[in-house]
């Protein structure tokens, strides 16, 4: 399938069912604001479940957290995202529109080895939109300010947090400490993101709101390379057995000297192969103990941990996982996406047919129960299946149009299996399954259909 048309496809479809509409559209939208709809919110919760009971649940050295996302500011202090937090911008003298200098780079072929890296030179570039002279790159802060409280003063300044890991850090010694847990350990937590980024469109792939799932791994500070390994060969099974993406779309960026963090001493990003080019996905870092030290540092209390067996105090050191939900989600788009001839009603005839094959596991809508027609003797016997089914599926009821354009739209969806009640099911008390992957169908006894599904997603 080309690349260049790929995600206008996927855009329209996510409006057109129901996935994902433009933030704000009656009003015109909002820059870069894009809102769930009920199939991507159902789809969205699937992958941060999935996520959550992988990397936390199944785990005995995991431990959950839910942070406040306004803090205390000395928090981003000590993070050192108010001194640091920033990218370059550029404005053209003529329209004023303004734009990131990396991305600017990037559109003229002059990409940077990696999409961190501060700019090099704007000295030939114009202005995209008019062709007019842009401005300095000048420095500007990505975080959100508010303020607490009635008066709008420096006193009553606040920030909406720009990552969920400070959260994790300012709570080790609480949760250390309630629950008693001995390093190695993890605090995980999923929950929302606001960067005030010029962001340059590509869908959901950069937002100025945004959901994060990480988790800060504690650890000793030797032996730090075996955990990272046995991390990274986690998230590679993620992706492989949990979100079933095609490992060849995925590219792992080792960042070498001079690109990581100055705190990092070792940092992986998984890249994807994107329509629009090799981007970030998501990434690991060792963080050493930079982030601990801060906060003990700033807040000047005492956050080293002490070994109950050895005596030994010390700052744990971290390695962080983290993970965008909505790139996953975006990426989950992508690969679930497929076009291919399908046979009609009519003997030897095909038509192409859009068929979403999400893992079973994540398909927003498990099942789709479907009347032959509308006629009341098969409506109420399929309504009736549909709400049994809706206790242990999540269950869409279809009546409308003929049933081979019903199936369409399950397909559309990425629905895994169509149940069809017709008129032999008044009498044998059987339904017809059909699976969405192959079109294989399939006759099953009403009163095993719950097992006989329970079996498919296992």
């Amino acid at each position: 399938m080309e690349q260049t048309n790929i995600m206008e496809k996927i855009i329209s479809l996510s409006k057109r069912r129901g996935f994902i509409f433009p933030g704000s559209e009656i009003y015109g939208g909002l820059a870069n604001s894009w809102d769930y709809g009920p199939l991507g919110h159902l789809l969205k919760q699937n992958i941060k479940k999935a996520w959550w009971k992988f990397f936390v649940e199944e785990r005995a050295d995991m431990v959950p957290l839910d942070a406040a996302i306004i803090m205390n500011p000395k928090v981003w202090e000590a993070s050192g995202h108010l001194q640091n937090f920033s990218d370059s911008l550029v404005e053209c003298k003529n329209c004023h529109h303004r734009f990131r200098a990396d991305h600017l780079l990037e559109a003229v072929g002059a990409e940077p080895k990696y999409d961190k890296e501060p700019p090099r030179t704007l000295s030939e570039v114009a202005c995209p939109d008019c062709g007019g002279k842009l401005t300095e790159p000048k420095q500007f802060n990505l975080m959100f300010k508010t303020f607490l409280g009635t008066t709008e003063d420096s006193s009553t300044v606040a920030y909406l947090r720009p990552e969920t890991a400070a959260g994790m850090f300012v709570n080790f010694k609480n949760i250390q400490q309630t629950t008693r847990r001995r390093l190695p350990f993890g605090i995980a937590q999923v929950g929302k993101n606001f960067r005030n980024e010029i962001t340059p469109g590509n869908f959901i792939f950069r937002t100025r709101e945004f959901e994060i799932g990480e988790f800060e791994y504690f650890i000793h500070p030797t032996g730090w390379e075996k955990i990272f390994e046995m991390w990274l060969g986690e998230i590679k099974r993620w992706w492989k057995e949990i979100m079933q993406i095609n490992m060849d779309n995925l590219v792992w960026h080792e960042l070498p000297d001079g690109e990581r963090a100055h705190y990092s001493k070792r940092t992986v990003d998984i890249e994807y192969k994107y329509p629009f080019g090799v981007k970030e996905l998501h990434g690991i870092a060792y963080r050493t103990d930079f982030d601990l030290s801060r906060h003990e540092k700033i807040s000047g209390q005492d956050l080293h941990y002490a070994d109950p067996e050895t005596g030994e105090k010390f700052l744990p050191h971290v390695i962080e996982p983290t993970f965008g939900i909505d790139r996953m989600l975006l990426v989950s788009l992508l690969e679930a996406y497929h076009e291919e001839e399908a046979p009609t009603t009519e003997a030897g005839k095909t038509e192409t047919r859009v068929v979403m094959k999400f893992p079973k596991h994540l398909a927003p809508i498990q099942v789709a129960v479907l009347p032959l027609s509308k006629k009341e003797e098969l409506a109420s016997v399929a309504k009736e299946l549909a709400q049994n089914l809706r206790k242990d599926f999540w269950v869409d009821y279809d009546e409308t149009q003929s049933i081979g354009k019903r199936y369409r739209r399950q397909d559309e969806i990425g629905t895994p299996y169509c149940v069809t009640v017709d008129f032999d099911s008044l009498n044998d008390k059987k339904v017809t399954v059909r699976d969405r992957d192959s079109m294989q169908q399939e006759r099953v006894a009403m009163e095993e259909i719950k097992e006989y599904l329970q079996a498919k997603f296992k």
